[in-house]
């Protein structure tokens, strides 16, 4: 299998199985949201904490030039060390929600 369909199924086996986890408090529902063609995946959260409705995007992922790019991570302990673990180089993984001169100062690559 490719590089990227690697990544592929491996952001989306990974989110699914965040989507799976149930939320501790509240009516909430998390959806994982593929868009192949693009290369942009999201986990969105959707329900009711007592009288405030929750919508919106717990992760963000895109894969740019051959790289996942994390654009949003609202997650706990955060998605770039899973990928770790499950085999993607620290150098094709890029934080996109720091700032480019802090990402120099990651393990991560840069961009």
């Amino acid at each position: 299998m490719d590089t990227l369909n690697r990544y592929r199924k491996l952001i989306e086996k990974t989110l699914e199985e965040y989507a799976s986890i149930p939320y501790a408090y509240g009516d909430i529902t998390t959806h994982p949201v593929f868009d192949r063609p693009r290369d942009r995946y999201l986990l969105v959260n959707v329900g009711w904490k007592n009288d405030s409705r929750v919508h919106g995007a717990l992760v963000h992922i895109e894969i740019i030039d051959g790289k996942i790019w994390i654009q949003r991570d609202g997650t706990e302990d955060g998605m770039a060390e899973d990928f770790v673990r499950a085999g993607i180089p620290r150098d094709h993984i890029v934080l996109g929600f720091h700032p480019p001169d802090v990402r120099l100062l990651t393990d991560y690559a840069a961009a």
